[in-house]
């Protein structure tokens, strides 16, 4: 198995929804590097969801042993309170933002993942990197579409 990975993951959204960005940092040894991403209409819960899949998308070799560290208590909380292992048994029925926990759960599986949550906004300089990535992304763009977030009514 390849050396530990470390990855950092923030979502911003301007208004819940609106426009909305992420940030990622991934650290492995000498290897650092950092990715955003902005959305023209999206949820905070989607961009912080997305931030962590993307972060786990990048990697190159599988199975990695990653830790992640977000300030996102929805995603660290459906994991580690096997939440959403229910919902998908369950069949993700009237569970928001289904497409994005299907993709996480294909890609969480191919690795050794232990997700870390800290205190967003707080003295975790990564954390507050991401946050600042983010919410650039959020308000200058480029935006893409978010093809699976549904507008409720």
């Amino acid at each position: 198995m390849p050396a530990p990975i470390t990855i950092y993951t923030d979502g911003a959204c301007r208004g819940n929804p609106g426009k909305g960005g992420l940030g990622i940092i991934l650290q492995s040894g000498k290897h650092y590097k950092e990715v955003s991403q902005g959305f023209l209409r999206t949820t905070n819960n989607r961009m912080e969801l997305l931030a962590v899949i993307i972060g786990l998308e990048m990697l190159r070799q599988q199975p990695s042993r990653v830790a992640i560290y977000t300030d996102s208590s929805y995603v660290v909380h459906a994991v580690e309170k096997n939440w959403v292992f229910r919902w998908e048994r369950e069949g993700f029925k009237k569970k928001k933002n289904m497409d994005l926990w299907q993709r996480f759960l294909k890609i969480y599986r191919k690795h050794e993942v232990k997700l870390h949550w800290v205190k967003g906004h707080a003295n975790n300089a990564y954390n507050n990197r991401c946050d600042q990535m983010a919410t650039l992304a959020a308000d200058q763009g480029p935006w893409e579409i978010d093809a699976g977030f549904i507008e409720e009514a």
